[in-house]
């Protein structure tokens, strides 16, 4: 984990002036946050990745010409250690398991507030992943088994039936009564599925479902 610095330096990619102006202002007074790069569009954004390497890229999903689903992709292209958090206007599953695909790290709605932000900044810049809770909620309660998930050598059937009901939102002891296991078994686990994984909370594994086609949304 990335010691935290005074200086993490972020770039907002937004096509929204107003949103943009706004979130720097906020941004330029926060004791963490060093450096503050600006972009209105994902081809402008790319650009000046050529020259700069941000901490932490705030993209917003929905742009014209280049939405931040295809940004995100390029950059992570350019750039394979970037960290980006995704911004949306609305919770809508089928962006984040396409931005989850390209790479994002985190997930806010644009209504949130700045200490939400803030705390995404914190948690992507220390190497977690994060999901405000209301677009964490949509995605969990739309999450299914795939009907013909993708093998994952590193995890047996037993682990994958766990990490289903993990990602679901289920605490351990209410996953042992569902399969009938102790929750010292299911507790070992989650420690298992985490190691394996390199996931460092439940964001962390649930994209790593996703991402690696055992689960869809």
């Amino acid at each position: 984990m990335n010691p935290i610095k005074q200086n993490i330096s972020v770039f907002i990619v937004d096509d929204h002036n107003l949103f943009r102006e706004g979130l720097k202002f906020l941004l330029s007074n926060c004791s963490i946050i060093g450096s503050i790069y600006e972009a209105n569009c994902g081809k402008q954004f790319l650009e000046q990745l050529d020259t700069l390497k941000p901490d932490v890229v705030l993209m917003d999903i929905e742009m014209p010409e280049m939405n931040g689903i295809e940004t995100t992709q390029l950059a992570m292209s350019k750039c394979p250690d970037l960290k980006v958090i995704a911004l949306s206007m609305y919770s809508y599953e089928n962006y984040y398991s396409q931005m989850i695909d390209a790479g994002a790290k985190g997930f806010l709605l644009k209504n949130s507030k700045f200490e939400m932000v803030e705390h995404a900044i914190l948690e992507v810049y220390s190497g977690n992943n994060y999901f405000s809770n209301e677009i964490l909620v949509a995605i969990l309660s739309n999450l299914n088994k795939k009907k013909s998930p993708k093998k994952i050598s590193i995890l047996s059937e037993r682990e994958i039936e766990i990490l289903f009901n993990i990602c679901k939102g289920l605490s351990n002891s209410e996953i042992s009564e569902l399969l009938s296991i102790s929750k010292r078994t299911v507790d070992k686990h989650r420690e298992n599925l985490l190691l394996k994984t390199e996931s460092k909370n439940t964001a962390g594994l649930v994209i790593y479902a996703i991402k690696n086609g055992i689960f869809e949304i």
